[in-house]
């Protein structure tokens, strides 16, 4: 590999950027390609967004040139609203699943160290900790507070972005009044299905770590199907 193209890619990758180390195998020339190259009409410029959407390397043949994409691309995210009990599992659970976990709740007295070690904590109001965050195609954001004031805003901005998967805690009839509540704000019914709610795949879980199994279940299937 040239010493350029190496050096930029441990670039890409300390910046989190999503990037695609193309080898043409016939004589093993490279190059990278990223997210925001825009011609579209480039077919080999089309198949790296295929395989960094798909998070999965191939070869491909364009104009009679096989090429092997490499697709890099930066940890999956999982962002909580609410430093809860369920919380607390569901974190470990997914750090073990290779996600990169904040936890956002204003509530210092939740969102301390000792409950969450070694987790990135932002006490900040939902909403502009979300903004901050930027959700992107690799996030998944969960509310798990029960309060209106916390979970809707962080809400917002998650129905807002492109992030695959939203899921918010909460009972039927709950889940009815956040419908309403979105709807008084804008959303519509395309919007809101988006909305895992209530959260989890339906196991039957009962213990906060079920709960968070179930929660971490159905994100793996959004994502992986």
């Amino acid at each position: 590999m040239d010493a350029s193209i190496l050096n930029q890619l441990l670039k890409d990758r300390a910046a989190k950027r999503p990037v695609v180390l193309a080898t043409r195998l016939s004589d093993a020339f490279q190059k990278l390609l990223y997210q925001t190259d825009t011609d579209r009409e480039n077919a080999l410029v089309k198949a790296a967004h295929e395989v960094l959407a798909a998070d999965k390397s191939r070869v491909v043949e364009v104009e009679g040139e096989e090429w092997f994409l490499n697709a890099f691309n930066p940890p999956l995210r999982l962002i909580l609203v609410g430093a809860v009990h369920i919380a607390q599992p569901l974190t470990r659970i997914a750090t073990i699943a290779g996600y990169d976990v904040t936890v956002i709740d204003p509530r210092t007295a939740f969102a301390s160290a000792d409950r969450f070690p070694d987790v990135t904590l932002l006490t900040e109001w939902p909403d502009e900790a979300m903004a901050a965050l930027a959700p992107d195609a690799r996030t998944a954001v969960v509310t798990l507070t029960h309060d209106p004031k916390l979970d809707d805003p962080a809400l917002k901005v998650a129905l807002a972005s492109s992030c695959f998967y939203i899921g918010a805690l909460g009972s039927k009839k709950t889940h009815g009044a956040r419908r309403e509540r979105l709807a008084a704000a804008g959303f519509g019914d395309e919007a809101f299905a988006r909305i895992h709610g209530p959260v989890g795949l339906s196991i039957g879980a009962k213990s906060p770590a079920e709960i968070a199994i179930s929660i971490m279940a159905e994100i793996t299937e959004v994502l992986r199907t």
